[in-house]
């Protein structure tokens, strides 16, 4: 007796369907599971076992034989369980084939049969929708977040039985409905609001100016001098998510198992922090199952690196690649993988190691050459791919006393809007270009043009400091976003002369 279903498996953040295969043979009462499973696959074994038992159903006394195939795949995680069951009862005819084919199943069982939610639920929806299966069957926990998928049926799962008495059409599952439109009216304004800010006026100017063209920041100041409750409200002015950037976001997110309870669909731009001890892997992504790192989380929205000095020299390298081309690549000596990584690079640290060098009311105790040492440990080239490098001095006294509240994030998200409008309008005949920190060369040529007056400034400066040609081409990168934000056309002499003050390491301010 044979039975043979359909189930997915995620590769990287993209999922493939996985045909399960189940023969009842006679023979002494054996389960063999093949097919290239990991661990957790192969102790599905009990799971099936007890949850069939504990579901009031009998367990086939015979030799049992499941493959998942493709067998030269790796398969990994609990997803397989309830597709396993299922064949094992389709094969011992306490279900109907032919109503278990018509669906595409996942799910993890526990041993009295009840379905647990599982990883990667979206991009399994999205792999099922491009097929002629009538839907898909997945744990309840996880179907709203898999009925995001236009067209497709989603019936949530909550027990074996129950689910085994819908496919012998003794009981009905409604599929899962999800309104897009409602989840993102009810997005949740961000916390941490720029209104809370006092003082740092020209800082602000820098961060909208970041979120306006999608280019790196820089932040260099002393201790307490608010660096990091700026970078925390960056995600509040950044432009609002379009569903597909909402869905890739989801995706990585749900392969982790990091989607908040209850959270369908992720509405808010991501924002990721971690710690200076952070490994390699963890960074840029890996393992043994290659999974996505922070910078892929950070897909879509900030990736923050405090105490950028201390991270080690090796991890901050590595990120050099994903900020020139958006996406990391991980191989491995049977596979590659890829995971998108087009994020903001937020990034702050101290002008020195006590943090005091620039500190009009502290002295610096640190010899000249700590100093170079310090700031030596970020390497030229990855400073580079920084756009924007801009000093967050102390806050006065004057700016903390008063009562009255700065600028509110949704009047500067109104203006991130509007450059964004202007540059996605310019960009709209160019392959995958949206915002003005990935222009090339030829569009830099194309969209960056600059009057004689501009060039005579930049070929100045360029000279006297010792520029470099990427140090150039993100000068005019910023000049643009400038010019964006005022609606100008062409960039203008004053918005070079800002974008030049944005290069402070550069322009080598302090050693």
């Amino acid at each position: 007796m044979l039975a043979t279903l359909d189930s997915s498996a995620c590769l990287g953040i993209e999922a493939y369907l996985v045909r399960v295969e189940v023969d009842l043979s006679p023979g002494l009462p054996i389960f063999n599971l093949v097919g290239l499973p990991d661990t957790a696959v192969k102790e599905s074994r009990e799971r099936v076992t007890a949850a069939i038992k504990n579901s009031q159903f009998e367990f086939p006394p015979k030799r049992v034989t499941v493959n998942l195939a493709p067998a030269d795949i790796k398969k990994e995680g609990a997803a397989f369980d309830l597709p396993i069951a299922l064949g094992i009862l389709a094969a011992a005819g306490q279900v109907k084939l032919e109503a278990l084919q018509r669906y595409v199943i996942n799910g993890e069982l526990s041993l009295d049969g009840r379905v647990k939610s599982i990883k990667g639920s979206l991009s399994m929806a999205v792999a099922v929708s491009g097929t002629e299966k009538a839907g898909m069957i997945i744990p309840s926990e996880n179907a709203d977040e898999a009925a995001i998928v236009k067209n497709l049926a989603v019936y949530p799962g909550r027990t074996l039985y129950e689910i085994v008495r819908f496919l012998n059409g003794e009981e009905t599952i409604t599929p899962a409905r999800v309104d897009l439109s409602e989840i993102f009216k009810q997005t949740a304004a961000c916390e941490a609001d720029f209104r809370e800010v006092k003082g740092q006026q020209h800082v602000k100017r820098a961060i909208e100016i970041a979120a306006a063209g999608g280019h790196n920041l820089l932040m260099i100041g002393p201790p307490g001098s608010g660096k990091t409750m700026l970078a925390r409200r960056l995600p509040g002015i950044l432009p609002d998510m379009t569903l597909n950037e909402a869905i890739e976001t989801t995706k990585i997110h749900s392969i982790r198992g990091l989607l908040p309870p209850r959270v369908s669909l992720l509405t808010q731009r991501p924002f990721r922090a971690p710690h200076h001890t952070v490994s390699y892997a963890g960074l840029i992504g890996g393992g043994h199952f290659p999974q996505p790192g922070e910078v892929s989380l950070a897909h879509n929205g900030v990736l923050f690196l405090d105490e950028l000095p201390e991270f080690p020299r090796s991890v901050l390298e590595v990120l050099r690649q994903p900020l020139e081309d958006g996406v990391v690549n991980i191989a491995r000596a049977g596979s590659s993988l890829s995971f998108p990584a087009q994020f903001m690079l937020v990034a702050a640290m101290n002008p020195c190691p006590c943090g005091y060098l620039t500190d009009p009311d502290k002295a610096c105790s640190c010899p000249p050459f700590q100093i170079q040492k310090y700031l030596s440990r970020i390497s030229g080239p990855l400073l580079d791919r920084i756009d924007i490098q801009v000093e967050v001095p102390r806050a006065k006294y004057i700016d903390l006393e008063k009562d009255a509240c700065g600028e509110d994030s949704d009047s500067i998200r109104t203006r991130v809007n509007e450059a964004r409008v202007l540059q996605a309008q310019r960009y709209s005949q160019e392959r995958k270009i949206y915002c003005n920190t990935q222009m090339g060369p030829k569009e830099l040529k194309k969209y960056a043009r600059v009057n004689q007056e501009g060039k005579l400034l930049l070929k100045e400066v360029i000279d006297k400091l010792g520029f470099s040609a990427r140090a150039y081409d993100r000068i005019l990168k910023v000049g643009r976003t400038i010019a964006d934000l005022e609606g100008e056309r062409d960039i203008l002499p004053h918005h070079i002369s800002e974008a030049i003050q944005y290069r402070s390491l550069d322009r080598n301010l302090w050693v």
